[in-house]
């Protein structure tokens, strides 16, 4: 008997062990702060994995993309090298949680800062400022920016803010919304319909990877503030993160990665925007 309540407790105290080991992995058991792992030259960033132009696994597994080159900065800037950043994907629906839970120290991911988001999560920058505009195919005379959209046919993806300003402010309009951009993309380039619809930075990303097949059109007619995702309270790491985005823009870093990423499409780079320290 008293083997087998030996055997029982070494049984239940490994359980524990593993079970600890597992919450550490998830990022659960690190009570480290962000600046903490800066500071050991490591940080856990989140990004798109299949936007490009903005953040894009590739084939060979490394990342591309405009919110790539922020990061990558912004983490220099924190003493953080290239190999010391951890990439982690990061689904729109999943965000905050991510910050939440620890499993990543910032995300930038065309990620808007909005109230309702601001509510769970903090904001450094904005670092860039995107707004709806308009991708069609190269060859296109017909579009120009929404007040040439009676009669067409305009792809977004399903309960998208483009798409629900598309459903609402222009009826005259046919939205076709699909589950993914890329579907609407295989339909534009077939001609299924006339144009897709997003932030125009990330159609910029499309149009740059479309070899010449499309391209944006239109001023932005919405506007939509990128920002760094942090840890909600963390205010020193927030202010250093937001000191780094403005030495992005002061030195030609900023619009450098902007031209050679999404720049690639032929799409100009605006101003950069002022970094809003709330």
């Amino acid at each position: 008997m008293r083997i087998n309540r030996a055997l029982r407790l070494g049984v239940g105290a490994i359980a524990l062990t593993l079970a600890a080991a597992t919450a550490t992995a998830c990022g659960g058991g690190d009570s480290k702060s962000a600046l903490d792992h800066a500071k050991d030259g490591k940080l856990t960033i989140g990004i798109k994995f299949d936007q490009p132009g903005l953040g894009l696994r590739n084939k060979d597994g490394s990342y591309s993309g405009f919110d790539v080159e922020v990061a990558k900065y912004v983490a220099g800037k924190l003493g953080v090298k290239p190999e010391g950043i951890t990439w982690k994907e990061s689904p729109s629906p999943q965000r905050e949680t991510l910050i939440e839970n620890g499993q990543v120290d910032m995300i930038v991911a065309s990620y808007s800062i909005n109230d309702n988001r601001k509510q769970k999560v903090d904001f450094a920058g904005p670092y860039y400022v995107a707004g709806q505009s308009f991708l069609v195919r190269a060859d296109n005379t017909d579009i120009s920016g929404p007040e040439s959209l009676k009669g067409k046919k305009v792809c977004s993806v399903k309960g998208s803010t483009p798409a629900q300003n598309i459903e609402k402010n222009f009826k005259d309009t046919q939205l076709q919304a699909n589950d993914t951009y890329s579907v609407c993309l295989e339909g534009l380039r077939a001609g299924s319909w006339d144009a897709v619809t997003t932030d125009d930075i990330i159609l910029a990303g499309y149009a740059s990877q479309s070899t010449g097949a499309f391209k944006v059109v239109g001023k932005p007619f919405t506007t939509e503030n990128y920002g760094i995702g942090l840890k909600k309270g963390d205010k020193e790491f927030r202010d250093k993160v937001n000191d780094a985005i403005e030495a992005m823009f002061a030195d030609g870093s900023w619009k450098k990665a902007f031209d050679s990423t999404v720049g690639g499409s032929g799409y100009q780079a605006p101003e950069p925007p002022k970094v809003n320290r709330y």
